[in-house]
């Protein structure tokens, strides 16, 4: 199993250096990638219709991956990078393509993309994008993504998007990975059928063994299984350290094949204490 780290993002706060400070730290530790959440509005939770236990609101910060990831990758040099998720029905398919090779080429091929289609209506009707048909067209986009990423000129006709003899340049030197996250049964047949890999939730393994079984025979019946891999996360706040190496565990037993630690705390070095005792009782 391959061990990673989830950016606190919503607590690291905006300080660059502190950013800086803190991929440079889990690159030295030798973590296998950073992953970042996505947003890019968060709405007022007072709004009529806001649906109650939503997780984030316009108070929450969200650093917008595909520029963070950029800027870290001028002063990493081994670290990998991992979207988990970008929504990515409410955005530009092109565009995405373009953004998402522009990064890969400047970390060195050390970035994968994980994509879902999201919850917060509010944020597509903002985009201008329609919120009702986002698992259709994330499954459009996936293809349409490979598509220009691997040929200089495309021709799609698609239900949600047209590209007429046109093509992104550079190319990336190959694919990127896409990976997909959610719970929902759709989404996991998705993941199975489409993507290079599974971006479960964080928590209990026994309580997401029904979900990842039912993903493994997807992927049986489609005979991708030994091509796919299962990602989750391990968040320090809600797990005790005396629960980690069960957490571990039973995700390996699930057949989770990466995991990446959400550290918490106040400070900068709160959070890499908890990495460091990751890493001493793992090694990563």
């Amino acid at each position: 199993m391959k061990f990673g780290v989830v950016l606190p993002q919503t607590q690291i706060g905006a300080d660059p250096l502190v950013l800086r400070d803190f991929a440079q730290a889990a690159e030295g530790m030798g973590y296998h990638h950073i992953l970042a959440y996505d947003h890019v509005l968060g709405a007022n939770p007072d709004r009529p219709g806001w649906e109650a236990g939503r997780p984030y609101n316009y108070k929450d910060m969200f650093h917008e991956p595909f520029t963070l990831f950029s800027w870290m990758a001028g002063f990493t040099e081994t670290i990998g990078f991992m979207t988990g998720v970008l929504i990515l029905p409410q955005r530009q398919t092109a565009l995405v393509a373009k953004q998402a090779t522009q990064l890969d080429l400047l970390s060195g091929g050390r970035f994968r993309m994980g994509v879902g289609i999201g919850w917060n209506e509010v944020e597509y009707t903002s985009l201008g994008m329609d919120f009702s048909t986002r698992g259709a067209r994330c499954e459009e986009q996936i293809a349409i993504l490979r598509e220009l990423w691997t040929r200089e000129l495309a021709q799609i006709d698609g239900k949600f998007d047209v590209i007429d003899e046109a093509g992104i340049n550079p190319l990336p030197p190959k694919p990127i990975p896409i990976w997909i996250g959610g719970y929902a049964d759709a989404v996991l047949s998705r993941a199975a059928r489409l993507s290079d890999g599974y971006l479960a939730q964080e928590g209990s393994a026994e309580a997401a063994k029904p979900l990842c079984d039912k993903f493994w025979s997807y992927a049986y019946d489609c005979g991708r299984t030994g091509a796919l891999g299962l990602h989750t996360r391990l968040s320090t706040e809600n797990t005790p350290e005396s629960e980690w190496e069960a957490l571990v565990e039973g995700w390996q037993g699930n057949g989770a094949t990466e995991l990446a630690v959400y550290p918490h705390g106040e400070t900068l070095d709160d959070y890499l204490a908890r990495l460091r005792r990751f890493k001493e009782m793992f090694g990563v």
